[in-house]
């Protein structure tokens, strides 16, 4: 039976493609998840796709994930770098999750160089473009095999 990975996407991930793509690519969301969804097959992962620009909803999202899910993948968008709740939620989801962004936040401004996310994150990938997520999804493999579950 495949693994149940939720990849969920923050705040303003339903512009890529038109938002900054010197900064994000020309790549849209409906790419990024179709990309995952053919990277977790390939990984015998059933992969689920989740976007918000609500930061409750992808807490309750994150919170879903307990019990359900064996992974996360998550893009927390701006509140990498503002939202405790998100890590708290990561933290109580007793899950694997990696951290990805599309750019390399740390060339950016000052404010985008510090994530609360990768407290609670077993890995970060950052600044790959949307590669980053199967490369996300490849470790979460690995953490799983590892854990052998």
């Amino acid at each position: 039976m495949p693994h149940s990975v939720a990849v969920i996407n923050g705040p303003n991930l339903n512009m890529l493609g038109l938002r900054q793509p010197k900064i994000y690519g020309a790549a849209t969301l409906a790419d990024v998840e179709a990309l995952c969804r053919r990277e977790g097959e390939a990984l015998g992962m059933m992969v689920e796709c989740f976007q918000s620009n609500h930061e409750g909803a992808l807490v309750e999202r994150i919170q879903a994930c307990r019990g359900t899910a064996r992974g996360i993948v998550i893009n927390p968008g701006a509140y990498t770098h503002t939202s405790i709740a998100i890590v708290d939620a990561l933290m109580a989801a007793e899950v694997p999750a990696i951290e990805v962004h599309i750019s390399n936040i740390h060339r950016r401004e000052t404010f985008r160089h510090h994530s609360y996310v990768a407290a609670a994150a077993a890995g970060s990938i950052i600044g790959l473009g949307i590669e980053g997520y199967a490369l996300a999804l490849r470790a979460l493999a690995g953490i799983l095999r590892d854990q052998g579950t």
